[in-house]
């Protein structure tokens, strides 16, 4: 080497030396961006050590970068091999096994947490990454529905981090261990623990990467079981947390989407909708599909079908479940066999007791609009039975709504306004508008079966004024179409279907032509005309004719 490839070279090390500097500069100081930039650059002309490898993964993990996050850190658990250090080894491969995980590489994950504890098997001795490798199939347990061998793996896991001061650990553990509570039912102490988690989390105890995995979890969590207050207080935490960290991409776009749930769930649905897309639009790689989904539902509930549609095929194209929010587009559509087939389906591949009680409400209400009162009884207990055995007031709130429509529809007033009143002051203590709007709808229509049209139209009132200031446009007509229509009394207790069906039948038409008119099958129609004859206590088209005629439907 000649003088000036030596002092070329004495300065690319000392240029390496000082991008090194700044990136752990920046890495200190949460710049994520800027930490991998340097880092990344002094890795190019020196190659990095085993510490500053974790620094440039992490860093890239939170800007989105997971391929350059898997590089580094395999790269890093090659380094700790060369250097025998095999419990450091196993630590990088966790990491690597969770991430591929996340992406849904179940193979890669499982053979990388294999190895990771064939590693600490051969060092032989007690350490932290036996319990991170606990982590995972507790996780596994959960998805099973196996919560009290979760709830033991968990808490393993957590005596584990306690004996070894390990915070990461201890808090991970500490939400494993309150998710599968939750699962078993016990709503309380499984909030507990979740809360528990949280403290180290809020106080930055934790590591970058698993602070924002944790909250992201724990967050999923309480919406799992209606916990909205804990949810919206642990979602503005998380935002502030992302928003002190102005380079940081990852869990942003996470953050967003709670954002919108929570924003739909409180009548903001223009600010939801902005949410949503600003997680789509901010992802660095494929956008959130939970976040079209977000962005359907708000658009069904304003009457844009064409939106709703496109947002629902878009998260089902990211692998993302569009019910119930697609069987009730169809629903709003008139399509009901597509939209009761949908359902049962979704019913169906659905076995988690807390993940039913988002299709069982939309079950009931499509089961009635379709006639099938019986089916609709049936999703109305089991909704009963889930609710009992948990204590969660949205829960409680969503049962006594669909047990009132079913008790309305069965013809028994009185016994809808005693639950659907304990129902929407639920709703209020949530500040759920739509839910609250729905439910004091259906308090409405129950006044009126009892000859109570005063309260009826002072309850009709207050839904369409609460669905006007939503923009809920399908609903607000309804309600008008329902206080022209004259009161239920007056209709025979016949449902806005049933009445359509009617007046085709008093019309002359067969029930074949009803169906080919309605787009329903045949089947569906001779199940409206039986109810329709029950209804009215009639035995004939004729006579069901002469009852429209008489009662002015037609």
């Amino acid at each position: 080497m000649n003088d000036f490839d030596r002092r070329r070279s004495g300065a690319s090390v000392a240029e390496a030396a000082g991008e090194l500097e700044r990136g752990r500069v920046h890495f200190a100081r949460r710049a994520w961006a800027d930490a991998h930039g340097a880092l990344a650059r002094a890795d190019r002309a020196v190659p990095l050590g085993r510490a500053d490898l974790e620094r440039l993964a992490d860093s890239a993990y939170l800007i989105g970068r997971e391929d350059d996050y898997l590089a580094a850190l395999e790269r890093a658990h090659r380094a700790c091999l060369d250097a025998d250090e095999p419990v450091r080894a196993a630590r990088c491969a966790f990491w690597i096994g969770l991430c591929l995980a996340f992406r849904g590489d179940g193979g890669p994950a499982t053979g990388w947490f294999g190895r990771a504890r064939r590693l600490l098997d051969r060092a032989g001795r007690d350490c932290a990454e036996r319990g991170y490798l606990l982590l995972p199939a507790a996780e596994q347990q959960l998805v099973a529905a196996a919560g009290a061998a979760a709830h033991a793996t968990a808490t393993q896991a957590a005596e584990i981090g306690e004996r070894f001061e390990d915070a990461d650990l201890i808090a991970c553990a500490r939400h494993l261990q309150g998710r599968a509570l939750l699962q078993q039912g016990q709503v309380e102490a499984g909030l507990s623990l979740l809360d528990e988690a949280m403290v180290a989390v809020a106080a930055g105890e934790l590591s970058p990467v698993m602070t924002g995995l944790v909250y992201c979890s724990v967050i999923d969590a309480c919406q799992q079981v209606y916990a909205l207050d804990r949810a919206r207080d642990w979602t503005e935490a998380l935002a502030r947390w992302c928003a002190d960290q102005a380079q940081l991409v990852s869990f942003t776009g996470t953050c967003l989407v709670h954002r919108a749930e929570i924003m739909a769930m409180h009548g903001a649905w223009s600010d939801a909708i902005a949410e949503a897309r600003r997680a789509c639009a901010g992802s660095p790689g494929e956008p959130p599909a939970e976040a079209f989904y977000q962005e359907g539902e708000v658009h069904r509930l304003r009457g844009a079908v064409q939106a709703a549609e496109k947002a629902y095929r878009n998260a089902s194209e990211r692998g993302f479940e569009p019910q119930p929010g697609l069987a009730l587009l169809r629903l709003a559509e008139g399509r009901i066999d597509a939209a009761a087939a949908a359902i049962r389906r979704a019913a169906a591949a659905t076995g988690d007791a807390l993940d039913r009680t988002r299709l069982l409400p939309a079950c009931v209400e499509i089961m009635l609009a379709a006639g099938e009162v019986a089916e609709a009884r049936r999703a109305c207990g089991e909704l009963e039975e889930i609710a009992a055995a948990h204590d969660i007031g949205v829960l409680r709130a969503m049962a006594a709504q669909a047990a009132g429509s079913v008790a309305l529809a069965e013809g028994d007033a009185a016994a809808a306004l005693r639950t659907l009143g304990d129902a929407v002051e639920a709703w209020r203590e949530v500040e759920a508008p739509y839910p609250a709007a729905r439910t004091r709808e259906l308090i409405g229509r129950a006044c009126r079966a009892m000859g109570d049209d005063e309260g009826a139209a002072l309850e009709l009132a207050a839904a369409a004024a609460a669905f006007e200031r939503l923009g809920a446009v399908p609903d607000r007509d309804r309600v008008a179409a329902l206080v022209e229509g004259g009161a239920p009394a007056r209709r025979g207790g016949l449902t806005p279907r049933e009445l359509e069906v009617l007046r085709l039948v008093a019309a002359g038409k067969t029930n074949k032509a009803i169906a080919a008119e309605l787009g329903l099958s045949g089947k569906t129609i001779d199940r409206h005309v039986s109810n329709i004859f029950d209804k009215l206590d009639v035995h004939s088209r004729a006579a069901a004719t002469a009852y429209a005629y008489e009662h002015k439907l037609i």
